[in-house]
């Protein structure tokens, strides 16, 4: 009887180590995973100063992490810079009544930042969005949002357009 029982608790225990294992692994492979909304952080440019320049001005999420849907904006009456994850933060601080001027959103494909006002956005695409269900991805021509659309889906349109579907979320 004894040795049934042993016997039982080795196999249990070796069963228990490859269940570990396999987890370890699949958790791994999904940490690996790089999402779309990521760059290298020698890719991102932040634009806020100080210790926590890294992380959006509203949320506190990784700014380098989500950095295909960062916008920035300088403080109408300041010096100070800010830096979001995504429209929806910004639209949630423009809905606290803070004026901003300059403000910028990071072009999907150069990474750089261009003006809202030349930004073509693509919204509701298969790719994730960052802080909604719905993505909003920022093009410095219609050209490349159409590509982007073409493969991903999405409605084309401008900076105001995208601002109101942000607003959206706070609705609900």
């Amino acid at each position: 009887m004894r040795k049934i029982v042993l016997t039982l608790f080795i196999g249990l225990l070796l069963l228990g180590c490859s269940s570990k294992n396999d987890m370890e692994t699949k958790g791994t492979m999904h940490m690996n995973h790089k999402m779309f909304q990521s760059v290298d952080e020698k890719q991102a440019l932040l634009v806020q100063e100080g210790k926590d320049k890294r992380y959006c001005t509203r949320c506190g999420m990784d700014l380098v992490k989500f950095y295909k849907t960062s916008h920035t904006a300088d403080a109408e009456k300041e010096t100070k810079k800010y830096q979001y994850c995504s429209i929806h933060c910004l639209a949630e601080h423009l809905g606290e009544g803070i004026t901003l001027k300059n403000p910028k959103v990071v072009d999907v494909n150069s990474l750089e930042l261009i003006s809202i006002a030349d930004a073509f956005y693509v919204v509701g695409s298969k790719k994730r969005g960052t802080m909604s269900k719905i993505s909003k991805y920022a093009f410095s021509n219609i050209k490349d949002a159409k590509i982007f659309q073409a493969q991903y889906g999405g409605e084309i349109m401008d900076f105001n357009k995208a601002l109101e579907k942000a607003k959206e979320d706070f609705i609900r």
